[in-house]
C-alpha cells in the first residue's frame, strides 16, 4: 500500500484535540473521514504529535496508507474537498517510503506560542492568541527561559496525566521575540525539542509570563525546575495561543 506524508494546517477551536475520540470531533477523525470518501474502508493515520483541544496546527505532519497509487497533488486536492467545512487543510501530500513514520521518523518538534499584550479586546485574533492586558518584560522572560535549556527532569512542567515514561527531556531552544504592530505587542515564544511532555509548552509559557509580569524572578524558574514538583509550576496558560509549527526529519519529505 503506498504511503503518503501529509502536511496539515488546522484551527483547533472546534476540536477536542488531534486524537480521534468516540463522541467528540477531532482533527484525526476529520481527516480519516475524508480518506474514507476516497477509499471506502476504515482508515487510521498517525501524526507527529497529538495536540490538545484548542491547539492549532501550522506544520503538523501525518501519514496515511492508500490502496490506490495516488498522484500526491490530486490526493491533497481531493482530501481538501472532502474536509470542508472543517477548518482543516492538507497543505502538501508526498509519497514516502513504506517504513517512513510521521511520529517515529521525526527528529524534532517546533512549537509557537502567541501572546498578545493590549487592553482592547482581541477581535480579529480571538481564539488564536492568549491576550493579557499588562506589559511584559521580554528580557526577564529570556533570562528565566535560559534555565530550561538543555537536558532536565521536567516533572514540574508536565501534566499530572502525562503518559510519557520519563519526565527527562532535552530542550534545544526557547526564543522569545516581541513584535510591535498597530494591534499591540505580540510576544512570540518558539520552543524546539525532539519531543515534549503533555502540557509542557503551556506550563513553560504560563510560568514565563509570570516572570515577565514581575510576579516571579528569573531565578524562580530555576528553583521550580529543580523542585521536580508539579505544584512548583506557574499557571498553565490557555491552549488557543499554541501552534504545532513544524516537524523536523532527517530528510524533509516536503522539499
Amino acid at each position: 500500500m503506498p504511503r503518503y506524508a501529509l502536511l496539515v494546517e488546522y484551527d483547533g477551536r472546534p476540536f477536542a484535540g488531534w486524537q480521534r475520540q468516540k463522541d467528540q470531533p477531532s482533527v484525526q477523525g476529520a481527516i480519516e473521514a475524508a480518506l474514507a470518501k476516497l477509499e471506502k474502508r476504515d482508515h487510521t493515520i498517525a501524526a507527529a504529535g497529538r495536540t490538545d483541544a484548542g491547539v492549532h496546527g501550522r506544520g503538523q505532519v501525518a501519514h496515511c496508507d492508500m490502496e490506490k497509487d495516488w498522484d500526491p497533488f490530486r490526493l491533497s486536492e481531493a482530501l481538501n474537498y472532502h474536509l470542508k467545512p472543517n477548518p482543516v487543510a492538507i497543505l502538501r501530500a508526498e509519497r514516502v517510503a513504506d517504513d517512513w513514520h510521521a511520529r517515529f521518523s521525526a527528529m524534532e518538534r517546533r512549537y509557537l506560542f502567541r501572546l498578545l499584550t493590549r487592553r482592547a479586546p482581541a477581535t480579529l485574533e480571538e481564539g488564536h492568541v492568549w491576550q493579557v492586558k499588562h506589559e511584559l518584560d521580554v528580557e526577564a522572560m529570556r533570562a528565566g527561559a535560559r534555565h530550561l535549556i538543555g537536558h532536565h527532569d521536567f516533572t514540574t512542567f508536565r501534566s499530572v496525566i502525562c503518559q510519557a515514561q520519563s519526565p527527562v527531556k532535552t530542550m534545544d531552544e526557547i526564543s522569545i521575540e516581541a513584535v510591535r504592530g498597530p494591534a499591540g505587542i505580540e510576544i512570540q515564544f518558539r520552543l524546539r525539542a525532539r519531543s515534549f511532555l503533555h502540557n509542557q509548552v503551556r506550563s513553560i509559557v504560563g510560568t514565563l509570563e509570570r516572570v515577565g509580569a514581575g510576579s516571579w524572578d528569573p531565578e524562580d524558574v530555576r528553583d521550580a525546575l529543580e523542585a521536580k514538583e508539579r505544584g512548583a509550576c506557574g499557571p498553565v496558560c490557555p491552549p488557543f495561543g499554541l501552534y504545532l509549527d513544524g516537524v523536523g526529519y532527517p530528510v524533509d519529505p516536503f522539499v
